[in-house]
């Protein structure tokens, strides 16, 4: 059932809320005012009705819309875990006053996690226009300049590499056979213990691997051929639970939905854990290090290898993400890319996104030199974009040379330069550098919130700054 939102204050908090009411935070109070938006809530409010046919009215209470709502951006305006969450939360008059939560019970963080994993990617790209149509209702968002960027969001893992896939798979899959065989019968399923193994075999490798002298060549391929062999162990006694628990023979005492859980476990690691297998033996004996369809998490298995060109990192593990940006440093559009696709890509996608938002081409749209190609200027000229500052690569003719000298286009480049800015303070103060959601979706709510809450707070500083009384378009 959904929480409700209007709630009558306790008497013994009174005195409280009246100090709370005094410890002011010059950042939530204006984003506060934001959040009291009824659209905002009741997109929120739909996404926990359709947690079950009848969420709406029957169950016990969830965190009412308002509050999860407002949980979501602090948790990402103040770069929080789910644990951290709960504790400031909890005691925190001021989060507390925000939150609304005020002298009630908080919830713990598990259910802040279950409960915020409900706002899908769809719903989070909704709420996210709807703050950029605040952003146009207050004039902050004109949609009249439009600059846009890739960037490299880092998936939540370890270095990927084959030894530790190969170890991360056999302790995932032992931790399932022994979770189903402390709920058979007797001895009905042995699981050997491999972790100390494991564990020296990593160790070899890691050492054989710092010297590429032939006779160190030889021990690291014979230390991964003993990992290979209890890997493929493990793998087959996997694949033999469950033709066991198919056919009804495995004897199950105990908890058959435990057992039914990790069965449903190994059927998701065990086709990871055979491609981790295949692609070890092609790069180790075939010399094929670009295997299609490479495997680099077992966990996030939508991580993509991303290469930018970075001196200091030249080599990313995460998802691209496109950026779109109008004025006063709203973001208008996101979008988490596929693969390692060039920048020309992008960019009429970005313009179709901006017509799609703001019911008009902007007057003027600039990217960096990564985005330019004659084809995408005439694009942006057919969609009526009337000044399009997209620099040439190479040398340039007389010509062009001219055209980029003009004053307009030196100064839409200087503006595009600030795009820079955007993307160091998503990253940094609202820590949008590497995605902490599990799986795709949770990769996609957490890009999504942290531009939600970045766009929030843009909104509330140009209002504290005196501009709020200008006229919206």
């Amino acid at each position: 059932m959904i929480g409700v939102t209007s709630r009558q204050s306790w008497l013994f908090y009174l005195p409280l809320a009246r100090q709370a009411s005094l410890l002011k935070d010059d950042l939530l109070d204006p984003v506060d005012r934001l959040l009291d938006d009824p659209s905002l809530v009741e997109l929120v409010r739909q996404s926990l009705a359709g947690r079950r046919p009848h969420s709406s009215r029957t169950g016990r209470p969830s965190i009412a819309p308002d509050r999860l709502l407002r949980c979501c951006v602090v948790k990402h305006l103040k770069g929080w875990s789910f644990r951290e969450l709960e504790r400031e939360v909890r005691s925190n008059l001021v989060y507390r006053q925000f939150t609304r939560f005020d002298a009630e019970a908080t919830p713990d963080f598990s259910t802040f996690s279950r409960t915020f994993a409900l706002l899908s990617p769809a719903v989070t790209e909704q709420i996210h226009q709807r703050v950029v149509g605040l952003g146009r209702e207050q004039g902050a968002a004109r949609g009249r300049k439009l600059r846009t960027d890739t960037t490299v969001v880092e998936s939540n893992i370890h270095y990927p590499t084959d030894s530790t896939l190969l170890g991360d798979g056999i302790r995932v899959l032992s931790r399932s056979l022994k979770r189903i065989a402390t709920e058979c019968k007797g001895k009905a399923l042995e699981v050997v213990d491999h972790g100390r193994a494991v564990k020296h075999r990593l160790l070899e490798i890691c050492r054989a691997a710092k010297c590429l002298t032939p006779a160190n060549q030889q021990r690291l391929k014979g230390s991964y051929r003993r990992l290979l062999g209890l890997t493929r162990g493990v793998v087959r006694q996997a694949q033999t639970v469950l033709k066991r628990w198919e056919k009804g023979e495995l004897k199950v005492v105990g908890d058959r939905l435990q057992v039914q859980i990790q069965t449903r476990q190994l059927q998701h690691f065990l086709p990871l854990v055979e491609k981790v297998i295949a692609q070890t033996r092609e790069r180790l004996w075939k010399g094929n290090a670009h295997m299609v369809g490479k495997v680099l998490s077992l966990f996030e298995a939508h991580t993509q290898v991303i290469r930018k060109g970075k001196p200091d990192k030249p080599t990313e593990f995460g998802r691209l993400v496109r950026i779109d940006e109008v004025e006063n440093g709203i973001v208008s559009g996101y979008q988490v890319e596929e693969g390692n696709a060039a920048d020309t890509k992008a960019w009429v996608p970005a313009l179709d996104q901006h017509h799609a938002l703001f019911g008009e081409p902007p007057r003027l749209a600039t990217a960096d030199r990564g985005y330019f190609s004659a084809e995408n200027e005439r694009e942006a000229q057919a969609r009526g974009v009337e000044k399009v500052a997209l620099p040439a690569r190479g040398r340039l003719s007389p010509t062009r040379a001219r055209r980029q000298k003009q004053r307009w286009f030196q100064r839409a480049l200087r503006w595009r330069a600030g795009s820079e800015g955007t993307i160091s303070t998503l990253k940094h103060p609202f820590s949008m550098w590497r995605a902490t959601y599990k799986g795709e979706p949770g990769f996609q709510r957490y890009v999504g919130w942290s531009i939600i809450t970045k766009n929030l707070v843009s909104i509330a500083r140009w209002r504290v700054q005196g501009r709020g009384h200008a006229r919206p378009r």
